[in-house]
C-alpha cells in the first residue's frame, strides 16, 4: 500500500514539477519536489507506526485468541482421537481378524462341531446297542414261550420215570442253552410262596406248616433277569387255621 501511495505520489510530484518548469527554474523545481516528497514520506512513516502499533495490540489479543482457541482444539483433537482409536479396536476385533486369528477362530467352530457330532454318535451307539439287547430278549422269549410245552414234559419225564442216557444229555443241553442266553429256572418245592414268581395253582391245609411254602411244582417258572417269563404254577401247603 505504501509503494503504491509512493508511486501515486511520485507521479503527481513529476506532473507539477513539468507544470512549474514552465514558470519557474529547474532548480526551484527540484527543490519543491524534494520538499513534497520528503513530506510524503514522513506521513507515510506515521501512518505506519500507528498501523504496526495497532497490529500489535490486537495481534496480542489475537495470539491470546488463538492460544485458547489452541489448546480446545488440541483437546478435541486428543478426545477424538481416543475416541476413535478405540472405536476402530472394537470394529477391528468384531469385523477385522488377522489370517492367524482368522484361522484358531475356524478350528474352534470346527472343534465344537466334531464334538457335537461325537457326542450324537456316542448317543446314538448307547441307543443302538440298547435296542439291540431288547430286541435280542424280545427273540430269546418268543423262543422261549414256543419251547415252553416241551420243557414241561421233560420235567415230567425227569420227575416221574427214569430217562436214559441219551435223552437225558439231550435235555440237558437244552438247559445249559437257555441257561447261555440268560434264562433262569425257578420253582423248588419246600421254597416259600412268593406271589410275584408263584401262581398257587390250589391250597392245601397243613398241620405242620407255620407259613405258606411250595409243596409242589406243577410247571417251573422261568424268567430273564428281573424279568419273569412265567410264573411257577404250584400248589401251596397253608397253616390250618
Amino acid at each position: 500500500m505504501d509503494a503504491a501511495y509512493g508511486r501515486s505520489d511520485n507521479t503527481t510530484a513529476g506532473g507539477t514539477g513539468e507544470k512549474a518548469g514552465k514558470t519557474m527554474s529547474s532548480e526551484q523545481a527540484n527543490d519543491k519536489a524534494d520538499n513534497e516528497a520528503k513530506q510524503t514520506r514522513e506521513d507515510a512513516t506515521a501512518s505506519a507506526v500507528e498501523d504496526n502499533f495497532d497490529n500489535q495490540a490486537d495481534g496480542t489479543n489475537g495470539d491470546a485468541a488463538r492460544e485458547a482457541t489452541g489448546q480446545a482444539e488440541h483437546r478435541d483433537s486428543n478426545n477424538g482421537a481416543d475416541t476413535s482409536e478405540t472405536a476402530g479396536k472394537g470394529e477391528g476385533s468384531a469385523d477385522t481378524l488377522t489370517p492367524l486369528g482368522q484361522a484358531k477362530k475356524e478350528a474352534a467352530e470346527y472343534l465344537e462341531a466334531l464334538q457335537r457330532e461325537r457326542a450324537e454318535f456316542v448317543n446314538f451307539r448307547n441307543r443302538s446297542k440298547k435296542d439291540q439287547a431288547t430286541f435280542r430278549q424280545h427273540g430269546i422269549i418268543d423262543v422261549l414261550t414256543a419251547l415252553l410245552p416241551a420243557l414241561d414234559d421233560i420235567d415230567r419225564i425227569r420227575e416221574h420215570s427214569e430217562m436214559d442216557d441219551s435223552f437225558a444229555a439231550v435235555a440237558n443241553k437244552i438247559d445249559k442253552t437257555f441257561e447261555k442266553f440268560g434264562v433262569e429256572k425257578f420253582g423248588e418245592k419246600g421254597e416259600t410262596f412268593d406271589p410275584t414268581k408263584h401262581e398257587a395253582v390250589l391250597h392245601k391245609p397243613d398241620a405242620e406248616a407255620t407259613e405258606e411254602i411250595v409243596d409242589t411244582v406243577v410247571e417251573a417258572g422261568y424268567r430273564i433277569g428281573d424279568r419273569v417269563i412265567r410264573a411257577a404254577r404250584v400248589v401251596v401247603a397253608s397253616p390250618q387255621v
